[in-house]
């Protein structure tokens, strides 16, 4: 099985392997590695597509977590690409992802050749957001995840009425609270990076849906501008629009590294 050991942790991971440019996927919080499977089917062909389960969620989740920060799970990114000798890659990231490619951008620009950043945001949650995420995981937990909560995470994550949305469900039952409440956890602390963005220098995409429930189109609009030369694509969809409505956003994906002449291997200096 591939398990990467990694900063005392065993992340799982999946490669296509291949000799292309290299892309690095980073899932959302109580979402997978294969919330991507629309794009490494698309671009598997001419990309090394590598997808990995971020802490408590997915292959790497155990049945206890002792819990962690984003920071954590940004070294976990950078301690993969390390391992897998990946000297640098394209990081495309969807919510908590999207904040791990900022955040590995940050740390390590010389590991980043461009980002795609998917419902994505940098502040951080104000009281009154904190205050839902409470009641909401509350509620979660004390029915084990009722009807509907579970309609609510649907139209928050999906929006409503996507088809595929019922086995998104059936995984969120199998979560432990342990990994529940860390992941929940994480997201409440997450540090602010809106005052640190401005200086990632790297090819940037903001990919967002005009009816996410999660991140307002505002806060995708304020990473835009908060990182020079970064552009904005807003496609019709739910927070997690490259799921839902996967053609246009792998378009958008196709257009942008074609410019950035993303497709090919970076030549040695």
């Amino acid at each position: 099985m591939p398990y990467a050991d990694v900063s005392g942790q065993r992340l799982y991971y999946e490669d296509t392997g291949g000799s292309g440019s290299t892309i690095v996927f980073s899932h959302a919080m109580l979402l997978d590695r294969t919330m991507f499977a629309p794009q490494v089917a698309a671009f598997r062909d001419r990309f090394r597509c590598i997808v990995w389960d971020e802490r408590g969620h997915g292959k790497t989740a155990a049945d206890t977590e002792p819990g962690y920060s984003y920071s954590d799970s940004a070294r976990d990114l950078s301690g993969l690409l390390s391992l897998l000798n990946i000297d640098s890659a394209i990081l495309v990231g969807a919510s908590k992802g999207a904040r791990l490619g900022m955040m590995c951008a940050l740390a390590h620009p010389e590991r980043v050749r461009a980002l795609v950043l998917i419902g994505s945001h940098a502040g951080v949650p104000d009281p009154g957001t904190v205050a839902g995420y409470r009641e909401l995981l509350g509620r979660w937990i004390r029915g084990r995840l009722p009807d509907t909560v579970a309609t609510k995470m649907e139209h928050i994550v999906f929006g409503p009425d996507w088809p595929g949305a019922l086995a998104w469900k059936e995984k969120w039952r199998a979560m432990t609270i342990s990994n529940l409440l860390s992941a929940v956890d994480a997201s409440v602390r997450r540090d602010d990076l809106r005052d640190k963005i401005s200086s990632i220098e790297v090819p940037t995409l903001v990919i967002h849906g005009d009816a996410d429930a999660t991140v307002p189109l505002i806060e995708a609009q304020a990473v835009k501008e908060a990182i020079p030369n970064a552009e904005l694509v807003v496609v019709a969809g739910g927070h997690a629009v490259n799921m839902t409505n996967p053609d246009p956003v792998n378009a958008a994906l196709r257009d942008f590294f074609a410019r950035h002449r993303l497709d090919s291997r970076p030549s040695n200096p």
